[in-house]
């Protein structure tokens, strides 16, 4: 199938690894000329090293300078056609213990910045009456997760700016969509579990094999499986998806 991505150019936010890195890799292997940006450039540099398709950049999303730097250079160069934004997580910790200062620090770097950033580069997508603005949440948006609580708070901002959006600019061809991973094998995973084994003072392999028994599939999923959905909704063939959620999380959410 072709997906029609062959010269389209993508921002791929949070890129030094994990979701953000399996996504990148997935669009420039359909044709798209990937802006990948994270604030760990080397990392970047390391894994795009001989594809001529990705062009690493610095990014700090905790600073208005630095996102603003980045629009102005991507504008000058006439926009992009794909924004994926996604962001690392916050630290665990309860609704209870999360401090008002916690709040603020991570609502900016994991969702006005995002808007920010987005609202700027989306009038070249406008002039072209084609574009698409795909946010990486979490299943916490849907189904809290325990001790997760500035993430399923900020993140549900997310969702709500975007299916704002989408309705506000479906006509100018732009679809908004945003893609909940449930638990997808990448090093955040890994250090989400070791967090509870270290607050349960238990192992790490039997906090993984207890979450791996709450998921219908049996398994975590691979950063490749997610990465390709999201591919698909950044393509020509998914321009009538739009203000939707997307789970990939194996069955893990019990809701319909």
């Amino acid at each position: 199938m072709d997906l029609g991505l062959t010269g389209k150019r993508a921002l791929v936010l949070g890129a030094s690894r994990g979701l953000g890195k399996a996504i990148a890799m997935s669009l420039a292997a359909e044709g798209a000329s990937v802006i990948a940006a994270a604030r760990s450039l080397d990392k970047i540099t390391a894994w795009a090293a001989g594809n001529p398709l990705v062009h690493p950049v610095q990014l700090d999303l905790a600073d208005i300078a630095s996102v603003d730097a980045l629009a102005d250079r991507l504008l000058a160069q006439g926009g992009v056609d794909i924004v994926v934004n996604n962001s690392g997580g916050p630290p665990p910790g309860t609704a209870m213990g999360a401090e008002r200062a916690a709040w603020i620090l991570h609502f900016e770097a994991m969702a006005a910045n995002l808007f920010h950033l987005t609202a700027r580069l989306l009038p070249p997508m406008q002039s072209r009456q084609w574009g698409r603005v795909i946010s990486i949440t979490s299943s916490g948006v849907e189904q809290p997760i325990p001790n997760l609580a500035l993430s399923n708070g900020v993140r549900s901002a997310v969702v709500g700016w975007s299916k704002t959006l989408a309705n506000e600019v479906a006509a100018d061809g732009i679809t908004v969509n945003v893609v909940l991973p449930g638990r997808i094998h990448t090093e955040r995973v890994d250090e989400l579990d070791a967090a509870a084994a270290k607050r349960t003072q238990t192992e790490v392999a039997q906090v993984a094999e207890k979450s791996r028994a709450t998921i219908p599939a049996g398994r975590y999923g691979k950063p490749e499986e997610f990465a390709d959905v999201v591919t698909f909704l950044a393509s020509e063939r998914a321009g009538y998806v739009t203000g939707s959620r997307i789970r990939i999380d194996g069955g893990a959410i019990k809701a319909i």
